[in-house]
């Protein structure tokens, strides 16, 4: 099985060329003030106006009111959302839109439970859990968490880069892959070269 992979934090437009040239699924545009890699709904506008055909334009949300997304997809053609907030079954699929969800690893998390509450979701994305942090704090939970039955419908998150991806993908065998921090030279700086070794390791293990 081919895993699908979603680069998140784009800012730049050059760091969205790459990232789509290099072949990713998906592209993460973070509407999170309080990120380095938050993007104002005027960037991402044109930033997502960029994304080609078959690549999927997601926008991350922390929880955000219904007015700010609402406000958000008036402007940017955003084609799935992503909740890593603390945000209800209810409200994520109010939007009438694709949506997956955020799940960070605590230490008392029940997946089989989360993945009941939010069976609308399109997915569950799992995140290392780091409290205060919303994500993206570049750190990796421990793979062995997650039961072999979810594996094929998750998305993996956490601490993902060029030297362990491979390993990640073999053991935990994801539906698809979101890496945001290992592929940058600083933060909200994506890496080209490192974009391309990245792909290089994940098309390695079809």
């Amino acid at each position: 099985m081919r895993t699908r992979v979603k680069i998140c934090g784009l800012r730049h437009d050059n760091d969205l060329v790459s990232a789509a040239k290099a072949g990713a699924d998906a592209l993460g545009f973070v509407f999170y003030p309080p990120s380095p890699r938050a993007v104002s709904v005027e960037q991402a506008a044109g930033l997502v106006a960029q994304v080609p055909s078959f690549v999927t334009s997601v926008g991350l949300f922390v929880n955000a009111s219904v007015d700010s997304i609402e406000q958000t997809l008036q402007q940017v053609p955003l084609t799935l959302l992503q909740f890593h907030g603390d945000e209800s079954p209810e409200f994520c699929r109010q939007f009438g839109m694709p949506w997956i969800k955020a799940v960070r690893m605590r230490d008392d998390i029940n997946l089989w439970q989360v993945k009941e509450d939010y069976h609308l979701a399109q997915g569950l994305l799992l995140d290392a859990y780091q409290k205060g942090t919303p994500g993206g704090t570049g750190a990796k939970f421990d793979w062995q968490r997650i039961p072999q039955e979810l594996a094929g419908d998750i998305i993996l998150a956490g601490g993902l880069d060029a030297d362990n991806v491979q390993d990640a993908i073999a053991q935990v065998q994801p539906w698809a892959i979101d890496v945001s921090g290992g592929v940058e030279s600083s933060k909200g700086i994506k890496d080209r070269a490192k974009i391309d070794t990245f792909m290089a390791k994940v098309r390695a293990t079809y």
